[in-house]
């Protein structure tokens, strides 16, 4: 009986291989093949890169998927056979089967070109339009605005897959640096509580509580400070970001940022983290050794001997392959609103100040007597671009409530936009700090680019349209009752 069942089983799996092999669309990618796989049997997907005729006998056909190019060949038995090839354009999607065989002179240009395969069978599964908007396979010859409206086209270009590849490899890098060294990878959430932090919030109105709305986070700025009275030590996410702003080359209204917070550290430990892990990741992915510590510069030492706190210390300023890191330590606590004229954070509110300007705080009488006051702030500046920013935080309730008091918010401010921090630093709170970099604007220096949307797979122009799917949108008038908005727009 035993031995039976084991038959039927055998049987069984043996069917269900076979089926597998009848009904999958391919067995291999368009980068797998070499010449060890000489005679094999194998079916193909992918787009046709280009499609040649060599007299009246042969047709090359060069299939692009994601991960390579392979050659088919079809001969003249074929080509009588098969009287649809001469529909076949670029950019068709096909699946092919055949054999493959060594070729006769190895193409160096393909890490397919020591084999080709000669075409048995051939389905087209889709065509594509005769005229491209956009060169798929050659120059890049089209704007910004066709680049964007026709988004799907500009990411099968080799450049921009091999962006987002190597986007993966930074980003699988800094993951596992992080995850050996216990920082805990936690999502928080989109729909938020409005707080001031510099740029305008993106609003979200709430059906369910009519009147009343979300905001989109500009930063899990306030999420992860509670994560630390939570007890989490080590945190970090690559956060989506959003900001209402005005745009440029290495802006976007939503970027994706790499968070991290930890506690019972100086500031110290956080720029040696970031170090440890930018270090390792060169190694990983570009191969590069990169000196640490990075130098240190003192803002006010910036601002005096650079005129900037985003100096660039590279001796050719435009050796894009030359990649110099500096620290800016110890911003100013406060900046002033021209336009309101108060003090603001520099940072955000939630900035510690360094022991020496506590001291002076309480003496302070004048606008001009806050702006002299410093923080555990800083800057982590490449090649003389922002690269991020972070520092030590409040972890007294007291003291935060001072800085909002400072701030212009009354204490009914405070405790209606601020209460549930406040509340939760009563309840032990370690002290701590975190450091946030842009991700995309890091990938845009590595690889010597002008904009981040270069690794951004769905970016908007410069006054924050969606080009592809044409974003933002006028919406129903039942939408907007279902939220009791009403729009009144001047005409």
């Amino acid at each position: 009986m035993v031995l039976f069942k084991n038959y039927l089983l055998s049987i069984y799996l043996l069917l269900k291989n076979i089926l597998k092999v009848i009904y999958m669309l391919r067995t291999h990618d368009c980068g797998k093949l070499r010449k060890e796989d000489e005679n094999k049997e194998v079916i193909l997907c992918g787009w046709v890169s280009s499609i040649r005729k060599a007299g009246k006998n042969i047709i090359f056909i060069d299939l692009r998927d994601r991960y390579g190019i392979t050659q088919v060949i079809v001969l003249k038995d074929l080509i009588e056979k098969l009287d649809f090839l001469d529909s076949i354009k670029q950019e068709y999607v096909l699946r092919v089967k055949g054999k493959v065989q060594v070729k006769p002179k190895l193409n160096p240009k393909l890490k397919t070109g020591e084999i080709e395969v000669l075409l048995e069978d051939i389905e087209i599964l889709n065509t594509c339009e005769d005229t491209l908007p956009i060169e798929v396979t050659g120059d890049l010859l089209a704007t910004e605005e066709t680049r964007l409206k026709y988004r799907y086209l500009d990411l099968r270009r080799k450049d921009m897959l091999e962006n987002f590849i190597f986007k993966q490899k930074v980003v699988s890098s800094i993951r596992n640096f992080l995850n050996l060294q216990n920082f805990l990878d936690v999502d928080t959430p989109m729909l938020c509580r409005s707080t001031p932090e510099g740029a305008r919030d993106y609003i979200v109105p709430s059906r369910l509580n009519p009147g009343m709305f979300y905001s989109l986070p500009q930063s899990p700025q306030v999420y992860k400070q509670t994560l630390m009275v939570s007890g989490f030590d080590r945190y970090y996410q690559l956060a989506k970001c959003l900001r209402d702003e005005d745009l440029r080359g290495d802006r976007q209204p939503e970027f994706t940022q790499l968070d991290l917070e930890m506690s019972f550290i100086t500031k110290e430990d956080i720029q040696d983290v970031f170090e440890k892990m930018l270090k390792i990741m060169f190694k990983d992915v570009l191969n590069k050794e990169i000196t640490i510590p990075f130098p240190h510069i003192s803002y006010k030492e910036s601002m005096e001997k650079y005129k900037c706190d985003k100096p660039d210390l590279r001796e050719d300023k435009t050796n894009k392959e030359e990649f110099v890191f500096v620290w800016i330590d110890n911003f100013p606590l406060f900046e002033m609103n021209e336009t309101e004229n108060r003090v603001v954070s520099a940072h955000h509110p939630f900035t510690q100040a360094t022991n020496d300007s506590w001291d002076k705080l309480n003496a302070c009488k004048t606008n001009e007597d806050y702006l002299a006051l410093y923080s555990e702030s800083f800057d982590l500046v490449l090649n003389g671009v922002e690269l991020g920013s972070g520092g030590m935080r409040i972890h007294d309730s007291s003291k935060q409530k001072t800085i909002f008091n400072i701030l212009g918010l009354t204490d009914d401010e405070v405790k209606e936009k601020f209460g549930f921090l406040l509340d939760a630093f009563k309840f032990g709170t370690p002290p701590h700090g975190g450091f946030a970099i842009g991700i995309d604007r890091l990938l845009m220096l590595l690889k010597g680019r002008d904009s981040i949307k270069d690794f951004i797979a769905f970016p908007k122009t410069k006054s924050g349209v969606a080009l592809m799917e044409n974003a933002p949108n006028a919406v129903s008038d039942k939408q907007l009752k279902d939220i009791s908005i009403k729009v009144d727009l001047d005409k």
